[in-house]
C-alpha cells in the first residue's frame, strides 16, 4: 500500500509538474470527444486546438472567465468553500443544484479525468487540484484554462474558437466577443456561438455587467 501511494505520488507530479513550462500537447476531454465521434457522420473530424500564450490572448477573455465561472479565482486555494456550502444547502432544501467547481477543479477535470460524476472521480479531482494550486502559478491555470476550454463541437481554446467563430486572433477579442463565448461554458455542446439563443444572449449581458462591476482586467492582478 506503501509503494502504491508513493508510485501515485509520483505519477502525478510527473504529469502536473512539466505543463508548468510546457504546453499540453492535448486533454482527456479533447481525446474523449475524439473517441466518441469515431463511427459517427462527423467522425472525420479533428480537434481544433491551437496553443496561444497567455499574452496573446484578449484580457478580456480571460476576465469574461473567470467573471462567468469562478469570481474568487484570484484569491482562493482551489476551492470555493462558499460555493460548496451553498451547493449542500440547496442539495438539503431539495433544490435545484449548480455546480460549485472552480476554474483549478475544472482544468484538473478537463486536462487529466472524465465527465461522469462519483466519488472516486471527484476524489481525483480534487488532488489533482492540490497540485495544479501548489506547482502552478495563478496565470499558469488561466492560460491552460483558456487553451483547452471546450467552447463548441470539436472546438477548444480560446485561439481556435476565436478564429472559428470571429475570424480572428484571440489577442483582438473585445469584450462583447469574450463575453460571448464565456457565455456558452455551462455546455458548449447544447449553447452556439454562432447560432445563441435568447439565453446566452441575456447571460452574454450578466457576463459584461459582471465584467465591469469586477474592474476591469486588473481584477485579475488582485492579491
Amino acid at each position: 500500500m506503501l509503494w502504491s501511494l508513493v508510485i501515485f505520488v509520483l505519477l502525478s507530479l510527473l504529469l502536473v509538474l512539466p505543463l508548468r513550462w510546457w504546453p499540453p500537447l492535448s486533454s482527456s476531454f479533447m481525446m474523449q470527444r475524439q473517441w466518441q465521434s469515431l463511427g459517427t457522420e462527423d467522425g472525420h473530424e479533428h480537434i481544433a486546438y491551437v496553443w496561444v500564450p497567455y499574452e496573446r490572448i484578449s484580457p478580456h477573455m480571460a476576465l469574461a472567465v473567470v467573471a462567468s465561472e469562478d469570481q474568487k479565482f484570484p484569491s482562493h486555494n482551489g476551492f470555493d468553500i462558499d460555493a460548496i456550502r451553498q451547493v449542500w444547502t440547496r442539495r438539503e432544501d431539495d433544490k435545484p443544484l449548480r455546480g460549485a467547481s472552480t476554474i483549478s477543479q475544472q482544468v484538473a477535470k478537463n486536462l487529466y479525468l472524465w465527465p461522469a460524476r462519483s466519488l472516486f472521480r471527484k476524489a481525483l479531482e480534487a488532488w489533482f487540484t492540490l497540485l495544479l494550486e501548489a506547482l502552478w502559478p495563478k496565470q499558469r491555470i488561466l492560460e491552460i484554462y483558456l487553451n483547452i476550454v471546450e467552447l463548441g463541437e470539436h472546438t477548444f481554446g480560446v485561439e481556435a474558437a476565436s478564429q472559428h467563430f470571429f475570424g480572428k486572433p484571440a489577442t483582438q477579442l473585445n469584450r462583447q466577443e469574450a463575453a460571448l463565448l464565456a457565455a456558452v461554458l455551462p455546455n458548449p455542446r447544447l449553447f452556439r456561438v454562432d447560432k445563441p439563443s435568447a439565453h446566452v444572449r441575456q447571460r452574454q449581458q450578466w457576463i459584461l455587467r459582471q465584467m465591469r462591476q469586477l474592474g476591469g482586467p486588473g481584477y485579475l492582478n488582485s492579491p
